[in-house]
């Protein structure tokens, strides 16, 4: 994992490391030096484990153009790993329990199989609260979070995924899951992530001036409209659920709020196209973000 202002901007850090804790023999965190306030190093301090190896690194403003920060903290991570299989996670991501017998089943499986490079999770993006997940035409439902170490194998573009030579990995799919609480923060504290992360794209001048005539907070927009999640969250993530004190700040109608700039599943063209993939094809999405080779064994 890489990280920077987790505790400051509700990143559930320590949530997303302890549900990784029982399938690691180590647990590796580039952790950036945050902005004032920020109490991340504390955090992750609390938390007893002997499988923690925290480095302390120190992000160069220079590099907050295409994302290119994030994919070398991925990286300067991923080379300090010293396994067989590398399980990366994003600060925001978060593996339940009852997906663990599977991981460990299949890496176990297919250690010796060279030709597998990795392993395909599946993902759950939750949207506003811990109730309302996202399943829309332009959200990725899949992607790798395992990947075969001393293979060559490097983060890619905003380190959302892994190429080795900037070509396709061939991975297994598993059946086990990602929880996505990227979206899953008070109204306020999520203007802050946007803006924060549209200057690791695209420039701390571009993200001022971006926001400038919209400094928040953020409008999830109706909640209504979305798909209730009606299975278990993992138990990690019991005590921050119990903390989720932001509901009386969202809309849990099905009436958009026209007065505002719309968020991209809200659109027309977007609307329809998941429309016709949970309806009609099953889930299938059309021109999906693919970025594997899938093996089937």
């Amino acid at each position: 994992m890489m990280a920077r202002n987790a505790e400051k901007y509700y990143y559930p850090i320590t949530e997303a490391i302890r549900s990784a804790l029982p399938l690691v023999d180590e647990f590796i965190v580039a952790l950036g030096e945050g902005e004032p306030g920020d109490l991340t190093r504390e955090l992750l301090g609390s938390l007893d484990s002997s499988k923690i190896r925290i480095f302390h690194r120190s992000w160069d403003e220079s590099s907050f153009t295409n994302a290119r920060i994030l994919r070398d903290e991925t990286n300067f991570a991923l080379e300090q790993c010293r396994g067989d299989w590398c399980l990366y996670l994003q600060a925001d991501e978060v593996i339940h329990e009852r997906d663990h017998p599977e991981i460990m089943e299949q890496c176990k499986k297919f250690l010796r199989d060279n030709a597998v490079d990795g392993f395909l999770f599946r993902y759950l993006h939750f949207w506003g609260d811990y109730r309302h997940v996202l399943d829309c035409h332009n959200w990725y439902r899949n992607d790798i979070r395992i990947v075969r170490n001393h293979r060559g194998i490097t983060s890619y573009k905003d380190a959302q995924s892994f190429r080795r030579e900037g070509q396709h990995l061939n991975v297994i799919p598993l059946k086990a899951r990602i929880f996505h609480y990227g979206y899953v923060r008070p109204p306020v504290l999520m203007q802050d992530k946007r803006k924060k992360q549209h200057s690791l794209h695209w420039g701390i001048r571009s993200a001022e001036q971006a926001f400038s005539d919209n400094p928040g907070p953020f409008d999830y927009g109706p909640l209504g409209r979305l798909r209730q999640f009606g299975d278990t969250h993992p138990a990690v993530m019991e005590e921050r659920i119990r903390q989720f004190n932001w509901g009386d700040q969202l809309n849990y109608t099905r009436k958009l709020n026209l007065n505002r700039p719309l968020v991209k599943h809200e659109k027309i063209k977007y609307r329809l196209l998941t429309l016709l993939e949970n309806r009609l094809l099953g889930g299938r999405q059309l021109w999906a973000y693919r970025n594997w080779n899938l093996l089937r064994r």
